[in-house]
C-alpha cells in the first residue's frame, strides 16, 4: 500500500468534478495508474476509486471515485492498493 495526500479536486476555471481528484503519491505515481486508490474518513466509512492518468510531473495522479467525497476530505491522506 502507498499512502497520498488528497490535494484538490480536479478542476476548471469555472467548474470543479466532485468525483474527480489531484492526489499526490511521489515518485511511485507512475507505477500507480490503474490501481485501487481507498479513502477511509473517520466514522469507518470506505470509499474506492481508480487511479486513471497522472498529472503533471511531480508526482500527482488523478482519481476517479465512486462517489463524490467530502471537503473535509482534501488534506487528508488515502491509500492506493497494490
Amino acid at each position: 500500500m502507498v499512502k497520498a495526500r488528497i490535494l484538490s479536486y480536479r478542476r476548471g476555471l469555472h467548474t470543479q468534478n466532485p468525483r474527480q481528484f489531484i492526489v499526490e503519491v511521489g515518485e511511485k505515481a507512475k507505477d500507480a495508474i490503474g490501481k485501487t486508490a481507498v479513502w477511509k474518513s473517520s466514522s469507518g466509512k470506505r470509499i474506492a476509486g481508480k487511479v486513471t492518468a497522472l498529472h503533471g510531473k511531480k508526482g500527482a495522479v488523478r482519481i476517479l471515485m465512486e462517489k463524490g467525497l467530502p471537503g473535509q476530505a482534501i488534506g487528508t491522506d488515502l491509500e492506493i492498493e497494490a
